[in-house]
């Protein structure tokens, strides 16, 4: 199955025959259903901030910061803009005049409605010679202008990662979303010495085109906002990516005889997060940003869930430091009403009836993990995770951000659960990666192997079943001490399609 061929070209990619053995194992036996008990809400696992909470953890957050606590924020930004152009795409296939299609469809919006976009006027520099603030010429021209806005002879947004891509206008000026990231970062990662830290996950073939959109805005950024940017990125590591099959579990190959490789998913970037060496890190998708005059509440909101953090962490510690000394069943007691209240879980059944070293020992490891917080939206019909709670194979009940396909569809009780959801996951995290004596996690030691997913593909027209590793947010976080935190809807603006930014939060003042 595996040649000595393959073992050159694993050799290159840093991936063992181990984990190719293990990969071929999973496409077999797939991956086990979680035991999902019941959806997350305000009342069973989702803190709600009230305005004074919000305000009081808001200043420990910035007193923290005064005192030197690191702090950055991680971007997942290596995603193509393909996507968001999709239906740009189709009508290329099929282009008819705009009068004929109805008047709600995705490519009458964006031609009726391109003056709103903030790279209109970038488009009018490109096609001098028509009036685009003409509604009727644009609708003539509609093929000539979704071409200009995709093809290399244009803005050539067909070939560029979201993060380069005009999502809105500041000051007369057309930013990018990472710009907007970068800008909006500076409002609460800015460290005592005024440094700004932000890593962009990128992949290898846009590297350049960051760097030279960085070069550009840097020193305006710096100057403007009094602060020195440390802007960071890294790729997806090869050795995560992983092996494709047929539809009959043999190694998939190319017509050379090459093994084919996929990349591992979002999943794959816990090494990169891994490598970060900020105390507080903050984790948003590239998309997920709206105009700069609305950022009052994510920034209040963001700082607020990295003071929350700092209690949590502080009280954490705190209970480490006295289990390492002298633990009495008092602590013991203290500890388990801590994780009852702040974390929503009663670990009382878990350790009745064990000994006091035990005890201990169990509380000991239950604290010693990476922390994270994550802000919940109420669910407003977006796709993607939800909070939920689920039974480990241990017996204890851990909160978990759960996508669909991690639901067993044949299962009732499972469609049940999802239907009751009352929150959406807005990827809107921030974690602390650092244990109560100041050294790193190894994080990849806290994932979950058994919450990866299998997709089908294809590859040159040929069908082919895809692995992904465990997401970042999901699997590959599923062991740490997690929270959940109520966030108001005005903290989540994404941009799945080019037409989100016609939507209120994306325009301009």
């Amino acid at each position: 199955m595996i040649n000595t061929h393959d073992l050159e070209q694993l050799k290159q990619k840093g991936i063992s025959e181990s984990t190719i053995t293990e990969q071929l194992g999973r496409f077999i036996k797939g991956f086990p259903f979680l035991n999902i008990l019941r959806h997350a809400s305000l009342e069973d696992g989702i803190k709600s901030l009230s305005e004074d909470e919000s305000t009081l953890y808001h200043k420990e957050f910035e007193e923290a910061i005064s005192k030197g606590l690191s702090t950055g924020k991680f971007v997942p930004a290596s995603g193509a803009a393909t996507r968001m152009f999709k239906d740009l795409y189709q009508y290329l296939e099929n282009p008819q005049p705009i009068d004929t299609l109805e008047s709600d469809s995705s490519i009458v919006q964006f031609i009726e409605r391109l003056p709103d976009f903030s790279f209109f006027p970038l488009l009018e520099e490109l096609m001098p010679n028509y009036d685009l603030s003409n509604d009727k010429l644009r609708k003539t021209r509609a093929e000539e202008i979704v071409k200009k806005t995709l093809s290399s002879e244009g803005l050539n947004y067909g070939n560029l990662p979201k993060g380069l891509i005009h999502f809105h206008t500041k000051s007369g000026e057309e930013k990018t979303a990472m710009e907007d990231q970068i800008l909006e970062g500076v409002s609460y990662v800015k460290n005592a010495d005024k440094s700004v830290k932000i890593h962009f996950t990128v992949s290898s073939g846009h590297h350049t085109l960051f760097l030279n959109k960085l070069e550009k805005i840097k020193e305006n950024v710096e100057k403007e906002n009094d602060v020195k940017l440390d802007i960071t990125f890294s790729f997806q590591k090869p050795h995560t990516d992983t092996l494709a099959v047929t539809p009959d579990n043999e190694p998939f190959r190319d017509k050379e005889g090459e093994l084919i490789f996929r990349p591992g998913g979002h999943g794959a970037l816990l090494e990169n997060l891994n490598d970060q060496e900020y105390d507080i890190i903050f984790i948003k998708n590239i998309d997920n940003i709206a105009s700069a005059h609305l950022w009052e509440d994510t920034i209040k909101y963001k700082k607020a869930l990295g003071g929350l953090l700092i209690s949590i962490k502080d009280k954490s510690f705190d209970f480490l430091n006295k289990l390492d000394k002298d633990a009495d069943d008092n602590l013991i007691k203290e500890i388990i009403s801590f994780i009852k209240s702040e974390l929503h879980l009663d670990l009382s059944p878990i350790i009745e009836g064990k000994g006091l070293a035990e005890q201990v020992a169990f509380l000991h490891k239950y604290l010693n993990r990476p922390i994270r917080l994550c802000g919940m939206v109420k669910n407003e019909g977006e796709p993607g995770g939800g909070p939920f709670w689920i039974k480990e194979s241990s017996g204890i009940e851990s909160l978990q951000i759960l996508e669909s396909s991690q639901f067993d569809a044949e299962n009732p009780k499972h469609q049940e659960i999802i239907k009751k959801s009352t929150h959406f996951n807005p990827v809107d995290l921030v974690c602390y990666t650092k244990n109560y004596k100041g050294e790193k996690f190894n994080l990849l030691e806290y994932k979950d192997p058994d919450t990866g997913f299998i997709s089908d593909k294809t590859f040159n027209g040929k069908p082919l079943k895809a692995l992904e590793l465990p997401g970042l947010w999901n699997g590959a976080m599923a062991n740490w001490l997690t929270l959940f935190v109520e966030v108001p809807i005005t903290t989540f603006d994404p941009v799945k399609t080019v037409n989100d930014l016609l939507k209120v939060r994306h325009l301009s003042e």
